[in-house]
């Protein structure tokens, strides 16, 4: 198996990874601006289909946080361990003296291992605060009732 990279990646082949997945399939137009706003994107390809990507939120200064996706088939390759090297090596090459930029990963599923391999830290309160997230969506269907939340009604 040939895995090659790209720094793209469409929204259909997003949403195909997704609900591979069982995950819910993004609204287009939301997805597609998701993807437009990321400060890089790098997918992985089996020949010419995506089974995975990553993709870098930053806002150029020193906050960034990384979400990825894979296939569960392509798991435990060094696929994911790519894809978030990838990223590190783009934001080291920004990095200027005296800076610094947190980034924030949400380990799923046995990842935690993947990124301390790659020198992330677990999270402690003491360090970091209590991880915290809020879903907002009009569209009761989205939400996550894993975390208990609630749809905002359109009035």
């Amino acid at each position: 198996m040939i895995i090659n990279y790209k720094n793209t990646i469409t929204v259909d082949e997003v949403n195909t990874i997704r609900k591979a997945m069982q995950w819910r399939q993004d609204n287009p137009k939301q997805l597609q601006a998701s993807l437009y706003g990321s400060a890089l994107i790098v997918a992985a390809y089996d020949q010419s289909k995506a089974v995975g990507m990553a993709r870098l939120l930053w806002d150029g200064g020193g906050c960034a946080s990384i979400t990825s996706i894979l296939l569960p088939e392509y798991k435990k390759i060094g696929i994911e361990t790519e894809l978030i090297q990838r990223i590190l090596v783009y934001l080291q090459e920004k990095l200027q003296p005296g800076y610094g930029i947190q980034v924030d990963v949400r380990a799923w599923e046995g990842q935690e291992s993947i990124y301390k391999d790659l020198g992330f830290q677990l999270s402690t309160v003491e360090r970091r605060g209590i991880p915290m997230h809020i879903c907002l969506t009009n569209q009761i269907e989205l939400t996550d009732r894993m975390f208990e939340q609630t749809g905002v009604k359109e009035e």
